[in-house]
């Protein structure tokens, strides 16, 4: 069975391009159900649907979330739906099998005056030598709804020019348009000063110039996402609030939220945030009558007791 998740994360990356983490995902789910099958004397060309329903019991059983096990039950779908089409199997055993309902939790996010004491705490947080990077991962990724991956990805040349317009490279490939805000271009402007003296420094010492527009050391060559959360969680205690609240998707949730509350509507939205549906950005919606409910029973006088 490795052999053969190995040529179905093959075909998902020459084929539709998956991204990095997405086949990462899929080899550790795909991984756990073989060891799964493995252990009860299984193999995935004999398992049945009745196999794959005792595993998906199983997972509950360890305590795994709902969304996990529909992760799970969608990696094995996939799989099995590849190894119908390439002949290792006549049927695909959980084509039928109806996945766990997924726990539709409002996405949690920040007031305007929390983001702007965020950006506020990127002028005085953190060294010297970090602050105009911080200053223009933060003013992008609030102005853009950029996933994190795509922010820290970002090739320099897109930046380049004082664009009005980023482009932004998506799942699976997938290519978008986004405007910058005044203050999120002045503060690209500002880290590319710094960013193209540095990368100068590296040049004359023999070192090879970085393509992207937050460069590192490390093996991906960019800031990395991990570290990117990091410096979010900093932020969040320079600027007083509860690091547990802020992450860098909270900040792409309050993109979202903040322009769906002052007017924008959601086909607009699904774009900017890169959506291939448009039922995910739907649950903005709930955020917003969420908070019209609670403005209601606070400030509504026959709603108080």
């Amino acid at each position: 069975m490795k052999r053969r998740i190995s040529a179905f994360l093959d075909a998902q990356a020459a084929e539709l391009n998956a991204a990095q983490n997405t086949l990462l995902a899929y080899a550790r789910d795909l991984t756990d159900f073989a060891e799964w099958l493995g252990d009860r004397g299984l193999s995935d060309e004999k398992a049945a649907q009745s196999d794959i329903e005792d595993y998906l019991i199983a997972c509950e059983s360890d305590g795994l979330a709902a969304s996990t096990r529909a992760r799970l039950l969608s990696a094995i779908r996939q799989f099995y739906r590849f190894a119908y089409e390439e002949g290792w199997r006549k049927d695909n055993p959980a084509q039928q099998i109806k996945g766990p309902g997924r726990n539709h939790r409002l996405p949690q996010t920040l007031s305007v005056d929390e983001v702007d004491a965020l950006l506020k705490a990127t002028e005085t947080s953190g060294r010297d030598r970090d602050r105009l990077r911080n200053q223009c991962l933060m003013q992008l990724l609030y102005a853009t709804g950029m996933r994190v991956s795509e922010l820290v990805e970002l090739p320099v040349a897109a930046a380049r020019g004082d664009p009005r317009m980023l482009l932004v490279r998506g799942k699976g490939g997938k290519e978008r348009m986004v405007p910058l805000s005044p203050p999120a271009r002045q503060a690209m402007a500002d880290w590319l000063v710094q960013r193209d003296t540095a990368e100068s420094r590296r040049h004359e010492a023999g070192k090879s110039k970085s393509p992207f527009l937050f460069p590192s050391q490390g093996k991906s060559g960019h800031l990395t996402r991990h570290r990117f959360y990091l410096i979010v969680k900093e932020l969040a205690l320079a600027a007083g609030l509860d690091p547990a609240r802020v992450s860098p998707h909270t900040l792409r949730h309050a993109f979202a939220t903040h322009l769906l509350a002052n007017g924008a509507d959601l086909r607009s939205i699904q774009v900017l945030l890169g959506h291939a549906d448009v039922s995910t950005t739907e649950i903005y919606t709930h955020v917003l009558d969420e908070r019209l409910r609670e403005l209601v029973l606070e400030h509504h006088p026959l709603a108080k007791s």
